[in-house]
C-alpha cells in the first residue's frame, strides 16, 4: 500500500481582540461624519437614498421639516428589534450614531455648502462615501437603525449578505419615490443606492471580517 504523507499542520485560529471603547467611539464618529457628508451630497442635488434615510428624505422634501429630526423619530421603533436580537451594546451604539447623525445633518448647512453639484456625480460620490461610513459602523457592531438593523440581523441569523439585503430594500424604497419625485432624479438616486450598497456587498460579508 502507498504510504500516506503526514497531514499538514493546521494553523492556529487568529486571536480575536475586541474593540476598545475608544476605538468604538472614534469609529462611530468617523462613520457618522462620512455618512453626513454623503447626505449633504444627496440633499444638495435633491436626491434620495434607501432605507429609513430614504423615507426621511421623502418626508423632508414633502414637509420641509429637517431631515435630522425626521430620521431620529423614524428610527425609534427599530430599537426594540435591536435590543431583542442584537444586544444592548449594539443598541446603545446605534442610538448614539443615529442621534449624532441627526445633529450633524441639522448643522450641515452651516458646515458644508456646494455652489454647484452635478446630480450623477453627487449620486455616485455620495453613495460611495455613505457606503464607506456604513462599513465603518458595521465593523464596530453599530448601524444607523432601520433597515441596517434588519440587514445585520438577517446576516447573523441566516448568512444573507447585509449589503445585498439593504440594496434590495433601498432600490424598492427609491422606486416608491416615483409618486412624488421626477423620474430622472429617481434614476440618479438608484445609481447612488447601488454605489452605496456595492461597498457593503464587496466588503461586509460573513467570514471576511468578524466584528467584536
Amino acid at each position: 500500500m502507498p504510504s500516506r504523507s503526514p497531514a499538514a499542520p493546521t494553523a492556529p485560529a487568529p486571536l480575536v481582540v475586541p474593540h476598545s471603547l475608544t476605538e468604538d467611539a472614534v469609529a462611530i464618529f468617523t462613520g457618522v461624519l462620512l455618512i453626513s457628508v454623503g447626505v449633504a451630497f444627496f440633499t444638495s442635488a435633491g436626491l434620495l437614498t434607501g432605507g429609513t434615510a430614504g423615507l426621511a428624505f421623502l418626508l423632508h422634501y414633502a414637509t420641509g421639516i429637517g431631515f435630522g429630526k425626521i430620521f431620529f423619530v423614524l428610527n425609534l421603533p427599530f430599537y426594540w428589534l435591536a435590543l431583542r436580537k442584537l444586544g444592548r451594546a449594539f443598541t446603545v451604539k446605534t442610538f448614539i450614531a443615529v442621534l449624532l447623525l441627526s445633529l450633524l445633518t441639522e448643522l450641515q448647512s452651516q458646515l458644508l455648502q456646494f455652489a454647484q453639484l452635478q446630480p450623477l456625480y453627487a449620486a455616485i460620490a455620495g453613495g460611495l462615501i455613505t457606503g464607506t461610513g456604513f462599513l465603518v459602523l458595521f465593523r464596530h457592531r453599530c448601524s444607523l437603525g432601520g433597515v441596517g438593523i434588519a440587514a445585520l440581523y438577517l446576516q447573523d441569523r441566516y448568512g444573507w449578505r447585509a449589503g445585498k439585503v439593504q440594496m434590495g430594500v433601498d432600490c424598492c424604497i427609491v422606486l416608491l419615490a416615483l409618486w412624488t419625485v421626477e423620474p430622472m432624479r429617481v434614476a440618479w438616486s438608484i445609481a447612488g443606492a447601488v454605489a452605496l450598497n456595492l461597498v457593503l456587498a464587496m466588503n461586509h460579508r460573513p467570514g471576511r471580517y468578524m466584528a467584536v
